[in-house]
Formats: C-alpha cells, sequence, structure tokens
C-alpha cells in the first residue's frame, strides 16, 4: 500500500472500515456456511434498506435506523421460524419482499431529492464514510467479535445440528436469536463498505474458501477472517487507484480467490486419483509373486521387506485372497547403480 493513499483523511476512514468489515463478516458468515442459511445476509440486508429509508425519511442518521430495523427483523425472523410452522426459506422470502418493499415504500414519501444517497448504501461508497460511522462501527466490531470469541462453540454447535444442541440442555432458541442478530450488525457495519446487495458476499465467499483450505472449524475461522481482511484493504485500495466501486472490486477480489482455492484443490484431487489409479493398474497386472529367489533385490523397510522391481519398491502383502502388493512411491535405483538412479 503507498503512502499515497494514507494522506487522505477519507481514505484513512475507509480502510478502517474496510478492516472492521474485512474481520467481522466473515467471523460470522462461517456460522451462516455450516448453518446452510447463505442467505440470511441478503435478507436483512433489504430489511436494512427499510431502515435506511426510515433514516432517509426522517431526517436522522441511517445507520442507527438500519441498525434497528435489522436486529428487530433478526429476532422476527428466529421466533417465527422456531414458533411457527413456516420453514426457514420461507421466512428468508418474506423478509426479503417485505424488506424491499418496506424500504420502497417509504422511500416514495420522502420529498423528493431527500433519496439522492441511496446508492451509497445498496451498492457501498466507502469513501463517503464519516468519522461518527468509523466510531459506530468500531463499537459494533468489538462487540461481534467479542460475542463469537465467548459463545464461539456453543454457536458452532447449534449451526451443526441443533437436535443434539437441544438434546446436550444448550439453549437452541437463544442462541439462534443471537447468530442472527450478529448478522444483523454485521449488515449495518457492511452496507458502507460493499453495499446492501453485496453484505452476503463477503460473508459468505471467505468462509467458502477456507471450508476448502483448511482442517478444523477453528481454522476456518481464522483463515476466513484472513481472506476477508486481505481481500477488503485490498478492493479498498485498488477501487482508489481504478476508480471502480469499492464494494464490488472486494467481492471480486474474493471470488477470484474462491475460484483459485476450488481449482487447486481440484487439481489436487486429480493428482490423487490418477496415483491411486496407477498403483492400483500396478498391482493387479503384478507378474509374480515377490519371494527370495524372485530375482529382485531385497531392501528392508521398516518392520517388512521390500523388492526392487524396475526401480519401484514393492512390498508384498498376503491376504484372505491371496497376494497384492503395494507399490511405494520412492524410487530406488536399480542394482550394480552404486547408488546412482
Amino acid at each position: 500500500m503507498s503512502v499515497e493513499v494514507l494522506e487522505y483523511g477519507f481514505m484513512q476512514r475507509a480502510l478502517l472500515a474496510s478492516l472492521m468489515v474485512g474481520l467481522v463478516a466473515p467471523a460470522v458468515g462461517v456460522f451462516l456456511v455450516q448453518r446452510r442459511l447463505s442467505l440470511l445476509g441478503d435478507g436483512l440486508g433489504h430489511v436494512a434498506l427499510t431502515g435506511v429509508a426510515v433514516g432517509v425519511l426522517t431526517a436522522t442518521a441511517p445507520v442507527g435506523t438500519a441498525l434497528v430495523a435489522a436486529v428487530l427483523g433478526a429476532v422476527l425472523i428466529e421466533l417465527v421460524r422456531a414458533r411457527g410452522r413456516t420453514s426457514g426459506d420461507v421466512a428468508l422470502a418474506v423478509l426479503f419482499y417485505g424488506g424491499i418493499a418496506g424500504g420502497v415504500v417509504l422511500l416514495g414519501l420522502a420529498p423528493r431529492g431527500q433519496a439522492t444517497n441511496l446508492d451509497a448504501y445498496l451498492f457501498g461508497a466507502i469513501t463517503t464514510t464519516t468519522t461518527g460511522d468509523v466510531a459506530v462501527f468500531a463499537v459494533i466490531t468489538v462487540v461481534v467479535l467479542g460475542v463469537v470469541w465467548l459463545l464461539g462453540q456453543r454457536l458452532y454447535a447449534v449451526s451443526d445440528d441443533e437436535e443434539y444442541a437441544r438434546a446436550v440442555g444448550l439453549p437452541v432458541l437463544a442462541l439462534n436469536v443471537v447468530l442472527a442478530v450478529l448478522v444483523a450488525a454485521t449488515v449495518v457495519l457492511s452496507m458502507r463498505v460493499v453495499g446492501l446487495l453485496l453484505i452476503s458476499a463477503l460473508m459468505i465467499v471467505p468462509s467458502a474458501v477456507a471450508q476448502q483450505l483448511a482442517r478444523s472449524f477453528r481454522q476456518t475461522l481464522y483463515l476466513a477472517c484472513g481472506i476477508g481482511l486481505v481481500t477488503s484493504v485490498a478492493g479498498t485500495t485498488a477501487s482508489y487507484y481504478t476508480g471502480t466501486p469499492s464494494g464490488g472490486t472486494i467481492v471480486l477480489l474474493a471470488i477470484a480467490l474462491f475460484l483459485l482455492a476450488t481449482a487447486a484443490v481440484a487439481l489436487r484431487e486429480a493428482t490423487a486419483r490418477r496415483r491411486h489409479r496407477r498403483r492400483a493398474e500396478v498391482h493387479a497386472a503384478h507378474p509374480h509373486e515377490h519371494g527370495d529367489r524372485c530375482g529382485h533385490p531385497a531392501v528392508p523397510h521398516g518392520d517388512h521387506v521390500d523388492y526392487d522391481h524396475d526401480g519401484h519398491r514393492h512390498a508384498p502383502h498376503r491376504t484372505g485372497t491371496g497376494v497384492h502388493y503395494d507399490e511405494h512411491g520412492e524410487h530406488v535405483p536399480p542394482a550394480g547403480t552404486g547408488g546412482r538412479a
């Protein structure tokens, strides 16, 4: 990052906001991916649009009204899902359409010209972040990360298997409400950086990348936060030089990482399959049984003996159906070469 970017106050605020969003959004998003509710962020983003419209209509701070609307919507959807007969996807659909309809109706009541800045909330306008916004974002960041740190294991248990969590005595409804409120707070935190229409991408894509590379949920959480932090700061910096919207730039960077990770994992799996198939073919086509008089040099290997067969070590193992041979990947110099491959 060049020093030029840090010379401007609006870019300092923008980078601070992107740093906070990059940490918080994936920290909450990993639970949504685990719970298969990746679209919850989108739903609450539409409800936050109603809150923004209330702020525009009443000439108050849209960040505060959006936070209130998103939190109320989060609590409502969990209560409907838990107490009513409405399934999760139907409740999310109602949230989507209700949020959009409420925002459109309220904005239609606003005096002409008052809603000209709505694009900043829909698509992100990080350079318009004020010092007051940064202060609010800092409070939201501390609260969200603190709750994730304190309740992370319980939230994971509920996200992974609600029935098991209920069986062991965890307060499932309360934890679901807490998670929904965390998503609502993250939506409001992210709307100036990536926009209400792209919030869910920043919560989900880094988590999807981390899931492909990590071996445990803890590693997934840390890696997702790292990816979110890097893509947010890098996307904000790139948008300054290219003149592109910060939200779209950040999300495209995250998607590029996702595609690279997917390709790398697919290549690794294909290589492993080819290696396994080659070894299986060698085993199936083995011409004879190795032994003391087979003519191939014996090579001690741990608790058994391998046989050097054309530069490859073969280890005979007897089973109920006969003898099979494990081909070791280590290359063995043929006899008489003096140790040269």
